[in-house]
């Protein structure tokens, strides 16, 4: 039994897929299938129909045996036109044909009882056919042949409902029943179609998403990409800045400590001698020392890892020890440095990087402060934050370096003792504060000094 509904399966599927090839449209494929489905019936049921009129033991004029044997016949003319591509050609002659056989047997002065086969000419003239001028020929065609059999008067000699009733009976099952398969599969066509579209839609609609996603991911990792890159060039600069500040402005001090204790063995130098050099020498080492310090922050810094650790700080208290330990380098330029906080006052911050900002804005304005001037530095409360203030009597800066001392390149001019600098500091100085929910400011005047202002946040829960 399986073998048997395999091999008409197979044969349903090949009779439907008559003259479908790869490229036609889904549409297409799914009209022609419902065609090759209606040929096959018409064909079937002419096959019934000849061998009902064969066993019947009524006796049939010749124009009913001519209606009862076309269909048979004009199906495998159909089939074959189909199957070499011939397509509106097989449609026009189903639907020119079948309405000429059909009205002849009633020209014939013959009732067969196949009149509602024309009503099924009709529908499935406007549905299968593609060209409006062939749906306008077929359509009227068929009106035109079912008005001339059906409505002008015939003096009929053959009544088949007289002669074989339930042959006439079936002749109407069968018409009822063709217009309504076709209507349904008409209906189940366009459904699936409409349903296979709108899947379609739908997987396009979520590729579309998809290809979204992946264009928003793919952007995203760009600019992280570019960002990346703009950093490690950053750091790449920054790199070859350092590895020239320690090839350099390092060897400086560091040789002039070296002649200092060779010609202090070699030549037993005097104390006054001694005491002479010294001065010079604590310069350039109390430079190296800031800028040894502000490397290993930077180190620090760069590190991924690296945390913020808050504490509550005693301003008034760190100013004073930053002072204490700038003092030499204040006195051998005979500076004068003056604390304007007269009682402790508290932030909440990093103790290690308020030092450094500390530390670098102090020195910084030692070294642009002249002989017998005088750095200040002081605090107040506003707005819940700590407001420090450097402030000192030097050589200020125009208002194009205040732009750039705190941009993304590294700037920094000479002391008034021709002391050099990274421009390292002033850029640690804005991260630190920035990581501490903190900002730096500046304002000068060339000749009129400058005065560094940054924030701290009073309390721990200002913290960002």
């Amino acid at each position: 039994m399986q073998p048997i509904l395999q091999s008409m399966n197979q044969l349903w599927d090949f009779i439907r897929s008559i003259g479908v090839h790869g490229n036609m449209e889904e549409y297409e494929k799914r009209r022609l299938s419902i065609f090759n489905q209606l040929n096959f019936f018409s064909m079937l049921a002419g096959l019934l129909l000849t061998l009902a009129g064969i066993f019947s033991n009524d006796h049939l004029p010749p124009l009913v045996w001519y209606v009862v044997v076309s269909p048979l016949a004009i199906g495998v003319i159909i089939l074959w036109l189909t199957y070499e591509h011939y397509y509106e050609a097989a449609r026009l002659v189903y639907f020119s044909i079948y309405p000429l056989v059909t009205c002849l047997v009633y020209l014939g002065k013959v009732d067969a009882g196949v009149s509602l086969f024309f009503i099924l000419y009709g529908v499935m003239a406007v549905f299968f056919l593609q060209k409006l001028p062939s749906i306008i020929f077929a359509f009227c065609w068929s009106a035109a042949c079912y008005l001339a059999a059906t409505v002008v008067p015939h003096d009929y000699y053959f009544r088949l409902a007289a002669v074989n009733y339930w042959l006439f009976v079936f002749h109407h099952i069968t018409a009822l029943g063709f217009i309504f398969y076709t209507l349904f599969l008409i209906k189940k066509e366009n459904t699936d179609y409409q349903q296979s579209i709108i899947g379609k839609s739908r997987e396009l609609h979520r590729r579309t998403m998809e290809i979204t996603r992946q264009k928003q991911v793919i952007a995203e990792k760009a600019l992280l990409l570019e960002q990346q890159t703009r950093e490690l060039s950053e750091l790449n600069q920054v790199k070859n800045k350092l590895f020239s500040v320690i090839a350099h402005d390092l060897k400086t001090p560091m040789y002039a400590l070296r002649n200092l204790f060779y010609n202090m063995q070699r030549y037993k130098l005097s104390p006054q001698e001694i005491v002479e050099m010294v001065p010079g020498i604590a310069t350039e080492m109390n430079y190296t020392t800031s800028l040894m310090e502000n490397l290993l922050q930077w180190a620090k810094s760069q590190m991924k890892h690296a945390t913020v650790n808050p504490e509550v700080l005693d301003v008034q208290r760190m100013m004073i020890e930053v002072l204490q330990l700038l003092q030499l380098q204040a006195e051998n330029k005979e500076v004068y440095l003056e604390c304007r906080l007269d009682e402790p006052m508290y932030c909440y911050a990093d103790r290690e990087m308020v030092n450094l900002v500390l530390r670098n804005l102090l020195s910084n304005a030692i070294k642009y402060t002249p002989k017998h001037g005088t750095v200040y530095v002081g605090a107040t409360e506003k707005s819940m934050q700590v407001e420090v203030t450097v402030e000192d009597t030097g050589v200020g800066m125009s208002h194009e370096h205040m732009q750039r001392i705190f941009g993304d390149a590294y700037f920094t001019t000479k002391g008034t003792n021709a002391e050099t600098g990274t421009g390292l500091g002033l850029k640690l100085c804005k991260e630190f504060l920035q990581k501490n929910g903190g900002d730096i400011s500046v304002q000068s005047e060339p000749g009129k000094g400058t005065s560094f202002s940054f924030t701290l946040p009073l309390y721990k829960d200002q913290v960002a």
